[in-house]
């Protein structure tokens, strides 16, 4: 009921609108509506109540729900489904609930906080209330299993073109971290449940850091992470880089889905990679080799030229990529 309110006061932005019309076009009474219109002011909602006039929405909150993403919001099905919730330990462990169920393809569980959220390896992902975009994508593709590496670049990609949208320039690491000046500021975890020759379902874990403050970093983590909000000096529209970066993703993994390729995701991984043409270290298990990286293939592996003059091909599995001298 709260939604079909706020879409009516969204409708009617600019004028009131009366309590017994927003009675009259949901069915409910005038009693229900003032303690609908209660709550939604406590969701963050500005509105102005003025006696024999009604209510006019002033100022809506920077949430992730459905309503306040919708209107910027291109796809046909990516993000159609949004299960938006206010804590949750982890949007891929919810998500992957949700798969199980047989959720429809594109479903996007979006949390304002995550109490664990998760990194590649087994890494901890800091997730502050309100600050940041926490989302995972839910995906059943008809795909070969060993084809699924190749979402990540798509998901990458996409990120990269949706702070583009905002304005805002970054670089993707490969495979999976979005850095600007260095520093992290998104990382995509890509899970899978299958079998041999069949996806059941992939996951990608999308995790943006978009206007946590430098204090609220922890001392562990606050040399190599960073946000958009203190990268840019502005406080960025957490709404609109939700949506921008749904849009792209949807445009990219139905490209990859009809054409069996991610030649434009490739394309603007390329275009935008911190690593290409620098020294490397490649860290597996606890081996440590040092290369320079070359290139990406078609199919979004690492290119590296050894010290000793030997070309790879690095699947991102299990593997690790930093600078020389640090994280870049």
């Amino acid at each position: 009921m709260k939604e079909k309110i706020i879409e009516l006061l969204k409708q009617n932005k600019n004028n009131f609108i009366s309590g017994q019309k927003i009675s009259e076009s949901l069915g409910v009474s005038r009693a229900a509506i003032w303690k609908y219109i209660n709550s939604i002011k406590e969701d963050g909602y500005e509105i102005e109540s003025v006696s024999r006039k009604g209510y006019k929405l002033v100022a809506s909150p920077d949430l992730l729900t459905f309503e306040e993403i919708k209107d910027t919001l291109n796809t046909k099905y990516i993000g159609r489904n949004i299960v938006h919730l206010e804590s949750v330990d982890s949007t891929n462990n919810e998500a992957k609930k949700l798969a199980n169920k047989d959720v429809i393809e594109g479903t996007v569980v979006i949390a304002e906080e995550q109490t664990m959220g998760k990194g590649r390896l087994g890494r901890n992902w800091v997730s502050p209330k309100y600050k940041g975009v926490w989302m995972s994508i839910i995906l059943t593709p008809d795909i070969n299993p060993m084809n699924v590496p190749k979402v990540t670049q798509v998901a990458a990609a996409s990120v990269i073109m949706g702070f583009k949208k905002n304005g805002i320039e970054a670089f993707v690491k490969w495979p999976n971290d979005i850095v600007i000046n260095g520093k992290k500021v998104c990382g995509i975890l890509t899970e899978m449940s299958g079998e041999i020759n069949k996806v059941n379902y992939v996951v990608i874990g999308i995790g943006i850091n978009v206007n946590i403050n430098e204090e609220e970093f922890p001392k562990e983590v606050s040399a190599v992470a960073s946000s958009l909000k203190i990268q840019s000096g502005k406080t960025i529209s957490r709404k609109e880089v939700v949506s921008s970066t749904l849009n792209y993703f949807e445009e990219l993994y139905e490209e990859f889905i009809t054409k069996e390729n991610i030649d434009t995701s490739i394309k603007i991984c390329k275009e935008n990679s911190i690593l290409l043409g620098k020294e490397i270290k490649v860290i597996e298990r606890n081996k440590k080799l040092l290369a320079k990286a070359l290139d990406l293939s078609d199919e979004g592996r690492l290119i590296v030229q050894y010290s000793n003059g030997k070309v790879e091909e690095i699947m991102s599995g299990e593997v690790s990529v930093r600078g020389i001298n640090g994280y870049v």
